[in-house]
């Protein structure tokens, strides 16, 4: 069974930063898509970026030019650098991998606090 386990999530101040880092454990394969999500209060589970294991990225509109998504696909790991951040960026953050079988899985969630 993977298991992805979040860290680094927590109360910083508009215009901050903050690095989100997730391992995937369970497999010895590194996903085809690896990424994060994004779901306020009240809101949908919105993409924030992905990854695949070729290195190319996507982001969201919301996320463009202050985030920049990063793995390591020898350690499983995907990390998401988050600068300029902004009190709507207020969220639970989850992890995600996608293998090329299509069995995807998320992380618990880390919570991310902007304060205006």
């Amino acid at each position: 069974q993977v298991q992805l386990v979040e860290s680094g999530g927590g109360l910083v101040q508009a215009g901050g930063s903050l690095r989100l880092s997730c391992t995937a454990s369970g497999s010895i394969f590194s996903g085809k898509i690896m990424g994060w999500y994004r779901q306020a209060p009240g809101k949908q589970r919105e993409l924030v970026a992905t990854i695949t294991n070729s290195g190319r990225t996507n982001y969201a509109d919301s996320a463009k030019g202050r985030f920049t998504i990063s793995r390591d696909n020898a350690k499983k790991m995907v990390d998401l650098q988050m600068s300029s951040l902004k009190p709507e960026d207020t969220a639970v953050y989850y992890c995600t991998v996608q293998y090329s079988d299509s069995r995807t899985y998320w992380g618990q969630g880390t919570q991310v606090t902007v304060s205006s």
